[in-house]
């Protein structure tokens, strides 16, 4: 399909329903088609990669456009004037993470992009660098824990961000870090009794999520497998 084809296949999904359950979970309706997850994946596959269409996609500001182009986008190909630019536009924390763990952090410089965003002050710039943070601890199984353990001094510095879209960035990426393995649990719950002592209503819901979700016995039974 081209670039015109896949606009009007989407535009013939459109569900008005759809958008207003979305607006429901803090979802974005601005130029929203409704279109779900599972159907844009599908679509996605009879795609295939194409940073070319990924970039045109993108570029038509339709929301469901852009999640697709997150999909489609080869990661050997992303630019990192190309992720600064997509951040710059995302609006809706559904873009964002999905951008993040589709595409951003399979790029050479996923792991930069996660350390600069999280310092930036826009909402949902900063909520991607610790989307990255998230995502990286789940699909990067051969990086090496230092990158990581440098990652919640970060967490730590950010916890007293109340802003909703990062505080539960924060707090997604803490957890998503002390799931890795025992070593790492061990550190991050104890970065989380660090954050605990930090005088801010957002740091002590971050951390409190935090060590109560890593000292479960279902987290503590699967790491110690």
């Amino acid at each position: 399909m081209n670039y015109r084809q896949i606009i009007q296949k989407l535009k013939s999904l459109e569900n008005p329903e759809n958008v207003k359950g979305m607006t429901r979970y803090g979802i974005n309706p601005e130029n929203n088609l409704g279109i779900n997850v599972t159907t844009l994946r599908s679509i996605a596959r009879e795609i295939g990669k194409n940073h070319d269409l990924a970039l045109k996609l993108w570029n038509s500001g339709i929301h469901d456009a852009r999640m697709l182009a997150a999909h489609i986008d080869d990661p050997k190909f992303v630019t990192e004037e190309q992720m600064d630019s997509w951040v710059g536009d995302f609006n809706s924390w559904d873009v964002c993470d999905n951008a993040c763990g589709h595409l951003f952090d399979k790029t050479p410089f996923g792991y930069k992009k996660a350390f600069e965003w999280s310092k930036k002050d826009e909402e949902f710039v900063k909520r991607a660098g610790f989307a990255i943070m998230a995502w990286s601890a789940v699909h990067d199984k051969k990086q090496g824990d230092q990158v990581f353990i440098d990652f919640l001094s970060v967490i730590k510095r950010e916890s007293i961000d109340d802003r909703n879209y990062v505080k539960k960035a924060v707090n997604w990426a803490l957890r998503n870090i002390g799931k890795r393995n025992i070593e790492m649990n061990k550190i991050a719950i104890k970065t989380s009794k660090e954050i605990l002592k930090i005088d801010s209503k957002s740091a002590r819901w971050i951390a409190n999520d935090a060590i109560r979700k890593l000292t479960s016995d279902k987290i503590q039974q699967r790491l110690k497998k």
